[in-house]
């Protein structure tokens, strides 16, 4: 199991990096939500995947999950969301603006 959640947070973090470096404003916005979701699986992961477990201790429980990564996670899903928000209308504004979604200058441009 262990394996697994680690193989999916270095593709997600890979795939996203890889979409961070693209020319264009779209890749940028989904290379941030892959790397945004590669951290909340990391997040996830530190707490000890235990399966049918409860979050909170009871009577007559002997053994529970850690819910600060659980609480941790679902605040990032929510910073995440009001921050892919604000970039895409970032991006949104800037393609309005200058016609072209590409994010690199032009070296003429650059002098001015």
């Amino acid at each position: 199991m262990e394996v697994l959640v680690s193989s999916a947070i270095g593709v997600l973090t890979a795939a996203g990096i890889y979409m961070i470096l693209r020319l264009r404003t779209f890749p940028v916005v989904i290379g941030m939500s892959l790397l945004s979701y590669a951290v909340n699986v990391f997040l996830f992961a530190t707490g000890r995947l235990v399966v049918n477990q409860p979050p909170i201790l009871r009577e007559g429980v002997t053994s529970y999950t850690d819910p600060i990564p659980q609480a941790l996670v679902l605040t990032a899903i929510v910073i995440s969301f009001g921050m892919t928000a604000v970039v895409v209308m970032l991006a949104l504004g800037a393609f309005i603006e200058a016609g072209d979604d590409r994010i690199d200058l032009d070296e003429s441009e650059g002098d001015q």
